[in-house]
């Protein structure tokens, strides 16, 4: 049973309206399925997008933060819980411990940071959590055609791609991970 769902996304809101509007929808979804949110701990874009619908939808958010992120102008003041650590990969590394499985929302190079370190730890055999790529305008689709070529060129096992999941909408990808 999933109870704590880590959540990587841009902390700006891209260029696609549904990208906000499916953060704000997978928000709702955790909220109301008693699913806490752990993720960056970031008041812009998409990041506070799907913060303020968990809150708004009366679910608990913890933020994980890095020392020098936490400033009035980045750091969500509304949280239900806010870690404060020293550096990014403590952030990464303590958000995923805390969590069940990780949803990968739209985003920049920190957000790809993310996935790869949590996919290479499934293939590290460090934990063997499921991830999602929430594909929203097709946002992943070549990511995830050069992950197929990864694994189909023996650069990575079968596994990896058995425990990732990808959707185009939250409903769609909650109904895969949950």
């Amino acid at each position: 049973m999933t109870k704590n769902m880590a959540v990587f996304c841009g902390s700006s809101l891209g260029t696609h309206p549904a990208y906000a509007r499916e953060a704000s929808r997978l928000g709702y979804l955790l909220a109301s399925r008693d699913i806490n949110l752990v993720y960056g701990g970031g008041k812009a874009g998409l990041m506070g997008v799907i913060a303020d619908s968990v809150l708004e939808n009366g679910g608990k958010v913890i933020g994980v933060i890095p020392e020098f992120l936490n400033t009035r102008e980045r750091k969500h003041e509304n949280l239900t819980q806010q870690i404060e650590v020293q550096t990014m990969h403590q952030r990464k590394t303590i958000m995923y411990e805390m969590s069940d499985a990780a949803i990968i929302l739209p985003g920049g190079f920190g957000t790809l940071d993310e996935f790869f370190e949590i996919i290479t730890w499934n293939q590290l055999t460090l934990h063997s959590k499921m991830a999602g790529l929430l594909n929203v305008e097709n946002f992943y689709g070549h990511l995830y055609q050069h992950m197929l070529r990864i694994r189909d060129e023996a650069f990575a096992p079968t596994a990896q791609i058995e425990h990732l999941r990808m959707a185009d909408t939250a409903e769609k990808l909650m109904e895969l991970m949950v």
